[in-house]
């Protein structure tokens, strides 16, 4: 995969002004939120003939995803630290992007925040650029909520129709998706087919007066994001203790 090395599967896009080089005569898939790479890698392992983008923004997750496509020679993953909105709307070649997979992207559960989800109009019409005609959308959540607002979004919208999701056995689930499932919680999945369509230049992303950054001011990660990290942080010191 371009970009990748024996001994780096991070994507360093040094000008983040202009799209990432991808070889265009072979497939692509992309993951947002791959988190470590349990998901992608395993299936970057299984297709050596398509290429795979993982965009994560946690760095630890990051190095992770890293180290197990290195342990495994798994030579056509790459992983992109950006945001994923970011990425699809300038990074990505136009319709070019067999597959992507949204599994269990943060719900923003209070209304106040309903605006930092991931799936409204700005993200579908990116989505839906990259998109091969015939490529599809596959995601997945234990919300609810989230999941009814993202399938109206779709149903809406006259460039995707719904289709049957992939079968996803337990080998392939995420972490997240382990998590959930062992919790009792209900899983909901669904996936969606580009068609074709008014093929309209994307308009520049503009970024509003409240998301703007302020000196003094840091963005954290949301609460159940912190608690799993600080969890984790948790075990690996006992275990290093039990050494």
């Amino acid at each position: 995969m371009v970009g990748v090395t024996p001994d780096s599967h991070v994507l360093h896009h040094k000008d983040i002004t202009r799209p990432i080089e991808f070889d265009l005569s072979r497939p692509l898939e992309v993951e947002v939120g791959c988190g470590k790479g349990r998901f992608l890698v395993a299936r970057a392992a299984a297709n050596p003939d398509c290429d795979f983008l993982g965009i994560e923004r946690m760095l630890e997750r990051v190095r992770l995803f890293d180290g197990k496509c290195r342990r495994g020679h798994v030579d056509n993953a790459a992983v992109l630290r950006l945001e994923a909105l970011y990425t699809f709307h300038y990074l990505l070649p136009a319709h070019h992007v067999r597959r992507v997979y949204v599994f269990f992207p943060d719900p923003w559960p209070k209304k106040k925040h309903h605006s930092h989800r991931l799936f409204g109009p700005l993200f579908r019409n990116a989505l839906w650029k990259r998109l091969e005609t015939g490529g599809k959308i596959e995601f997945a959540t234990d919300h609810g909520e989230y999941f009814g607002e993202v399938c109206d979004g779709f149903a809406a919208d006259a460039r995707f129709r719904r289709v049957e999701p992939m079968p996803r056995p337990k080998e392939v689930w995420t972490e997240f998706e382990e998590m959930f499932r062992e919790q009792g919680l209900p899983i909901h999945a669904a996936a969606w087919e580009a068609l074709a369509g008014d093929d309209a230049p994307l308009e520049p992303l503009t970024v509003p007066p409240e998301a703007e950054p302020r000196e003094g001011v840091a963005r954290r990660a949301p609460r159940a994001e912190r608690e799993r990290m600080a969890s984790n942080d948790n075990q690996r010191k006992q275990r290093k203790e039990q050494q």
